[in-house]
């Protein structure tokens, strides 16, 4: 499929899927991307559900753009914006590019605690509040298709107390590099 803005105007939980086995790169250092979570706007788990507001408001704004949150007050959490009020936290990612950097920003060389979950895949590659709101699609930032589809399991949303038995948590089936490992089914759940 074309990465475009169009690519991004969709259902949160369509393009949750289809991201994943997409190369997600920030200034040379990223990877492939394994792990994701759709949140729609009357999903009651997602920052839009009661509306807009400051913390929010790059969610209401044009599809293809990174929202970023603090989770906690201590990790931050990078989200791909589709339709108003929806977005993908990407959840991990398997390491290829800029290991050393990422290395060096985690304070540990395992490639499997590089970016197995938010906060970690944030703090390796170097995403901060600085980044919220910039456009996926031009520099830094680099997203590509691969080369064959992936295969994609479902499971549930994990990390939240409202809505969590949604499947609407996609994995690449197989990946070591999850933050948590699938119990779910293969494929798209129904919308």
């Amino acid at each position: 499929m074309l990465l475009n803005q169009a690519f991004f105007y969709r259902s949160a939980v369509e393009v949750a899927h289809d991201l994943i086995g997409y190369e997600f790169d920030l200034s040379g250092c990223g990877g492939i991307i394994v792990e994701t979570e759709a949140y729609e706007p009357d999903d009651p788990a997602s920052h839009a559900f009661r509306g807009p507001s400051p913390r929010n408001s790059v969610m209401f704004g044009p599809p293809a753009h990174l929202y970023v949150y603090r989770s906690y007050g201590i990790h931050w959490c990078a989200n791909f914006v589709c339709r108003p009020g929806s977005a993908v936290l990407i959840r991990a990612l398997q390491p290829v590019r800029g290991l050393e950097d990422m290395a060096a920003r985690r304070g540990r060389p395992d490639p499997l605690l590089l970016c197995s979950g938010p906060g970690r895949l944030c703090q390796a590659l170097g995403i901060g509040i600085e980044h919220n709101g910039q456009p996926l699609l031009e520099a830094p930032f680099t997203l590509a298709a691969p080369d064959t589809q992936a295969q994609v399991v479902t499971g549930r949303r994990i990390g939240i107390s409202q809505a969590a038995d949604l499947p609407w948590r996609f994995g690449l089936g197989g990946s070591l590099h999850v933050s948590r490992k699938f119990s779910g089914r293969y494929g798209l759940p129904p919308l």
